[in-house]
């Protein structure tokens, strides 16, 4: 039967016509088309494609997004169920479908099934086991059987690298689940059977009753080097004892998971709901610095762990976010609280955020000379590199070029007044001076902010403030 949620053809074959714009990728005798199938004649059945969210992470289900006429996300390596209550959550009226294999769902995404199919949530997973990481090599996978010989278990899978994980029986024994099956593909009975229950798991979210999942023992011809029939019999012969067919658990016929509270998208009645308040903070920009960048400027601050840079970076997010800009803080912490590197990428934009990475910052503050050499010629040209010269004795040649080097002695300064922890502090102060990217008031009220709780500390920080603020501009 064909299914109007397939798109009728394929743009990965850029624009092919014939066979090659309805061809796939998978390979001839793999399990994955018949189970898409199966899922998309549900959700053509069930009428629900212009609701539906099918969410695909790493592996052979990567390019579902070129067949499925739905809505689509991408999730990174095993993270399909976290994006998943993502979903539902933000809009609980969707129907929203994870998508995962073996290597993916049993391996790196082990803590968020559990953690999701413990939650109960509505959502519907479907988990394609075919014993092996087929996209990446044939690697061992967490369901590769025993003996069984694969890229990375050349001699067999043997006990020293564990037994098979029994994905079904793990997820029938959580609280949340409230069916779960496993099924094949090795015959047509069986078939038959597959596509019935991927179509109750589907029906069953439909009708808010809560979390199913689906395992589909399935063919992988090409790393078993088997064609299509030897590998169907393979699977009826050696998957099929080791993970038993059948329901391993159906309680449907109990109450509907409860109603999911609908997200709220109103920010002064989020903040009143927090007891957070409405109270704005008075502004002081006007405008955004566009001689930095016209729309989105980045920075990144760096240095040893307990330098400071975490808590410098928060200051200019929150400062930012108080003068009505979309600002986002990605922290990159150390291996240690004390001693180890870190930093963190921050933006400011005008409008939105579109990446909230910093791979190439308008602006570098680095605490110490690792930092500087590391980070210092991603710097983008004309940009500023602000550094420690109390650290940091000499440029690197690496700089980028273009990039305006401006040393402030940051830990002198501090020590100078007499609490070495200001440093940071110090920094914000030159950081200002230099690039403007805020005004003074902007950066002090989000930093008094931040001290509320021990206001003994906000006279030595506003002087840390403007006397990195004096020091870099005698320098630039």
């Amino acid at each position: 039967m064909p299914s109007s949620v397939f798109y009728r053809s394929f743009d990965r074959h850029n624009r092919g016509e014939g066979v090659n714009a309805h061809s796939t990728t998978y390979c001839p005798g793999c399990g994955h088309g018949l189970v898409q199938k199966y899922l998309a004649q549900a959700i053509d059945e069930l009428g629900t494609q212009d609701r539906t969210v099918l969410i695909s992470p790493v592996g052979c289900s990567v390019f579902m997004y070129y067949y499925f006429d739905v809505g689509n996300s991408q999730a990174a390596h095993g993270r399909a169920p976290a994006v998943a209550i993502g979903h539902k959550t933000a809009n609980p009226g969707s129907i929203v479908i994870a998508y995962q294999g073996d290597g993916d769902l049993a391996s790196i995404g082990l803590a968020e099934i559990v953690s999701t199919a413990q939650l109960g949530i509505p959502i519907t997973v479907i988990f394609v086991n075919n014993a092996i990481y087929g996209m990446t090599g044939g690697q061992m996978a967490p369901t590769t059987l025993l003996g069984q010989h694969t890229t990375t278990t050349v001699e067999g899978r043997g006990l020293f690298a564990g037994r098979p994980l029994r994905m079904a029986e793990m997820i029938a024994g959580l609280d949340g689940s409230v069916y779960v099956e496993r099924v094949a593909l090795y015959d047509n009975r069986r078939r038959v059977h597959a596509k019935r229950a991927i179509k109750k798991a589907l029906g069953l979210q439909v009708n808010g009753k809560g979390f199913a999942f689906i395992e589909v023992l399935s063919e992988c011809p090409v790393h078993l080097g088997l064609d299509p029939e030897a590998a169907e019999d393979w699977v009826r012969d050696n998957m099929v004892p080791v993970f038993p067919l059948g329901v391993k658990k159906d309680i449907t016929d109990g109450p509907n998971y409860p109603p999911i509270p609908s997200p709220r998208f109103d920010p002064d009645e989020t903040l009143q709901a927090i007891g957070a308040g409405t109270t704005r903070e008075a502004r002081f920009a006007h405008g955004f610095a566009e001689h930095l960048d016209p729309e989105d400027i980045s920075l990144k601050l760096a240095g040893a762990g307990g330098d400071g840079a975490q808590t410098a970076a928060m200051v200019i997010a929150r400062a930012a976010i108080n003068e009505g800009f979309d600002s986002t803080l990605i922290p990159s912490y150390g291996p240690e609280s004390r001693g180890g590197t870190s930093y963190a990428d921050v933006h400011v934009a005008k409008h939105q955020v579109l990446s909230p990475a910093a791979p190439r910052p308008h602006v570098l503050v680095a605490f110490n000379a690792p930092s500087l050499a590391r980070f210092g010629p991603t710097v983008r040209t004309g940009g500023i590199v602000l550094y420690d010269s109390t650290v940091v004795h000499a440029v690197p040649s690496a700089l980028a070029a273009g990039a305006i080097p401006v040393p402030v002695p940051l830990t002198g300064a501090a020590k100078d007044l007499g609490t070495p922890l200001v440093k940071n502090v110090v920094a914000l102060g030159a950081l200002q001076a230099v690039s403007k990217l805020l005004p003074e008031e902007s950066f002090l009220t989000a930093l008094r902010a931040l001290l509320r709780d021990k206001p003994a500390m906000v006279p030595v920080n506003e002087e840390a403030f403007r006397l990195g603020a004096k020091l870099a501009l005698e320098e630039h």
